[in-house]
């Protein structure tokens, strides 16, 4: 007999969407070939805060082939009240209404759409659009949106403020301290600048249904926002988003384009598809920014007695977008004493948005930065002062972890990076004119697990079909589902196929917050196991009963596409034989995966999150200081691992949009005109290859029975967290400078004396 061999969980297995992607059968959101397609594009407002005072459309109306000028106007019909426009993520305040009334919330709002039989025609009449403006006094500047931060009141909604656990005496302990660092930390705004742009394709049947083809994170959000926002029925929307080229939460939300597209097909009862310029993209969703007041206190040790953070991120005036900024460092460090405040800013802006990590990478990363200044201070090793702070529980609410390898994470990552030979002082590393600086910070973000259903279909000749509405927007949800279903049913990849990015499939949750593999996985799984007891019970048909004295699945192993007697592997049945017994034709299953009560109860006890050490190299020229990152460590406990070799991909890209966030992003706002000014990618720096050299990641050793159903606690955002402390405090390492505000530019560089 052939040994038992199945491609399952923890094999590194390649895409299976990969060769749908390279060869051009994938399709995205503006690519689907819809008949009778027009197509629309968006005038954006001039202005960033006023009315609309009159509308001259004469001369786009009498380009050829436009066929309809759309503002707010004549546009079709829509829900008046806010709770109608809401979706699964929506934030208090109220939210955006394209083309809603005469009101301009910030430059760049789309105030009309040209709808034409060519995007040719569409383009050029756009820019025809003539618009009169009553303008009124605006402010998009952080450093004055402050004088208006406030603290929303508390509440139960997502993003509503839920106040920091303080414990002791924070600013007693601080004045009391023998060390003391105290410092403003800043990020800048930051824009998520995915490759492929928000886009909607509508397409219009002739008995009112639409087929909505969407750049978003979840079809069932947008599905369920589009019904109540245009009075729908939900059975009459399907929303489609099978392939997203990248979202890193900039598709969380149905962004304003699938509004108008979808206006435009109610309007004239036709297919209509709009998409975003890269111009455009700027003006939505955008990772806020951040001021962080913090103040730490210690014993000449390095022993913490002290944390104080006083954070305000930047907001809208009609939404108030609020993450968690200060908890952080509050939650991962022992201090007997630590306190946190919140506030956000408005300013004339798009309301800002969740964005890879959101909170942990703004906060993390500036405390750590903070945490590093007081490992100087203290004159301890940067990584021993953190092994002297190490926390074995949550701090910050006094509750054990399900699992915490963090201190595993610093050995191995140390060892592997050789920081056992860093020069303590700074500037005493050097080859030729470039100082060498080596830094580390930790990393920390949640394991989330959401209820999500999946459904699970065995043909009689072996094929499996696993499917959920659930997202893959890059991160490998398709490859997830399928090595799950693969390792539960003992199939071969080939004979498994993925099905997700409907509405009309079972009933996911948004992509988002690293939840996606843990929470599909779990549901595949438990409809796998499904038709593995049916599969069972078909078995016992079988001629001779090759599997008797089995009592449940769990005495078979499911492997290359037989049923095996775990106490006998000579008894065996194949799926097909077990099938054609029972009479089956095919098994169907639905399941729903969710956080039953003992698993409510442990959430309650327990914190549930992944942690990383990430150690960087820097160099900088002494005389340009111009910085290279040409080492990474980044060592990750994060559960159990499904796939290596994607979850290796996950942590890259977290870790390249971290060195991002360090040296090159960064928009910028005209004050006078409230526009964002950078935006493109000639002028928005994100890394290119020469910016990113050797990066090593580590997955330490970490089973969890707790976290969540397999084990798995979710990748996509602990890669970025801690990478731009990390590189900073590298920074300083190198060069004796401490820049307190990221990103770190060769002229913040070049202000400050070492």
């Amino acid at each position: 007999m052939n040994a038992p061999h199945k491609v399952g969980i923890g094999t590194p297995l390649a895409r299976v969407d990969g060769a749908d992607k390279v060869t051009g059968r994938a399709k995205y959101a503006a690519e689907y070939a819809v008949p009778d397609l027009l197509y629309g594009v968006a005038v954006p407002a001039r202005i960033a805060r006023g009315r609309i005072a009159s509308i001259d459309d004469a001369a786009a109306r009498a380009v050829p082939g436009v066929v309809e000028v759309m503002t707010h106007e004549n546009r079709p019909k829509q829900a008046w009240l806010d709770h109608s426009w809401k979706d699964e993520l929506s934030i208090p305040g109220d939210p955006f209404k394209a083309l809603h009334d005469d009101r301009v919330l910030f430059a760049g709002q789309p105030v009309a759409l040209v709808v034409a039989e060519t995007f040719e025609a569409a383009r050029f009449a756009a820019g025809l659009v003539e618009i009169d403006y009553e303008v009124e006094a605006h402010n998009v500047d952080f450093d004055t949106s402050l004088a208006e931060k406030f603290l929303p009141p508390k509440g139960m909604r997502r993003n509503t403020y839920h106040p920091p656990k303080a414990r002791g005496d924070a600013d007693a302990a601080f004045d009391a301290a023998a060390l003391k660092v105290s410092g403003d930390y800043r990020l800048a705004t930051e824009h998520h600048n995915p490759m492929e742009m928000h886009a909607s394709t509508v397409e219009w049947h002739g008995d009112g249904k639409i087929t909505v083809y969407d750049k978003v994170q979840g079809s069932q959000n947008t599905q369920g926002y589009l019904a109540g926002a245009f009075k729908l029925s939900k059975k009459d929307v399907r929303v489609v988003n099978a392939y997203v080229g990248g979202g890193f939460g900039s598709g969380l939300r149905p962004q304003w384009q699938v509004q108008l597209a979808t206006m435009g097909a109610i309007l004239l009862e036709r297919s209509v598809r709009v998409v975003m310029t890269r111009q455009q993209m700027f003006y939505h969703a955008h990772r806020p920014e951040c001021t962080y007041e913090i103040r730490l206190g210690a014993e000449h040790t390095g022993k913490l007695t002290s944390i104080y953070g006083d954070a305000t991120t930047s907001t809208s005036r009609f939404e108030n977008n609020m993450e968690d900024i200060v908890t952080w460092g509050m939650m991962n460090y022992d201090c007997p004493n630590a306190e946190g405040h919140y506030t956000i800013a408005p300013r004339d802006t798009y309301t800002s948005a969740d964005m890879r990590a959101p909170g942990a990478a703004t906060g993390m990363a500036l405390f750590e930065i903070a945490i590093d200044e007081m490992a100087y201070e203290a004159k301890v090793d940067p990584l021993e002062f953190r092994m002297v702070n190490y926390s074995e529980t949550e701090a910050m609410n006094q509750v054990p972890f399900t699992s915490k390898a963090l201190r595993e994470a610093y050995r191995e990552g140390a060892e592997r990076f050789g920081w056992a030979e860093r020069s303590p002082e700074p500037r005493s590393m050097k080859e030729g004119r470039e100082l060498v600086g080596w830094g580390v910070a930790t990393g920390m973000w949640d394991a989330q697990f959401s209820k999500t259903s999946a459904r699970a279909r065995l043909s009689a000749n072996g094929d499996l079909e696993v499917a959920s509405a659930s997202s893959d927007i890059g991160t490998g949800t398709y490859t997830v589902m399928t090595q799950v279903a693969a390792d539960t049913l003992g199939l071969s990849p080939d004979r498994i196929t993925a099905r997700l990015g409907d509405s009309d499939l079972p009933t996911a949750p948004v992509e988002g917050g690293s939840w996606a593999a843990a929470s599909t996985g779990a549901a595949v799984q438990l409809a796998c196991r499904s038709v593995a007891e049916k599969l069972f019970k078909a078995a016992d048909e079988v001629e001779n009963r090759p599997l008797w004295g089995a009592k449940s699945i769990d005495d078979l192993d499911f492997v290359n596409g037989e049923m095996v007697l775990k106490s006998d592997t000579t008894k065996r049945v194949s799926l097909t034989d077990a099938m054609r017994a029972g009479g089956l034709d095919v098994i169907e299953v639905e399941e729903t995966a969710k956080p039953g009560l003992f698993d409510m109860v442990s959430m309650a006890r327990k914190a549930r999150n992944t942690h990383s050490a990430v150690f960087v190299e820097v160099r900088v020229d002494e005389v340009l200081d111009q910085v290279r990152v040409t080492r990474v460590v980044n060592a990750v406990a994060a559960g159990r691992i499904i796939n290596p070799r994607t979850a290796r991909s996950q942590i890259l890209g977290g870790v390249v949009m971290g060195i991002g966030m360090a040296l090159h992003e960064e928009t910028f706002i005209d004050a006078t005109l409230g526009r964002w000014m950078n935006h493109n990618y000639a002028e928005y720096h994100v890394p290119a290859h020469a910016d990113i050299e050797d990066i090593d990641v580590i997955f330490v050793d970490e089973p969890d029975p707790e976290v969540t159903p397999l084990g798995v606690k979710g990748l996509g955002e602990i890669g970025i967290v801690g990478t731009a402390a990390a590189v900073a405090n590298a920074i300083f390492h190198a060069t004796g400078k401490r820049i307190r505000s990221l990103p770190i530019t060769i002229d913040k560089l070049l202000e400050v004396a070492p």
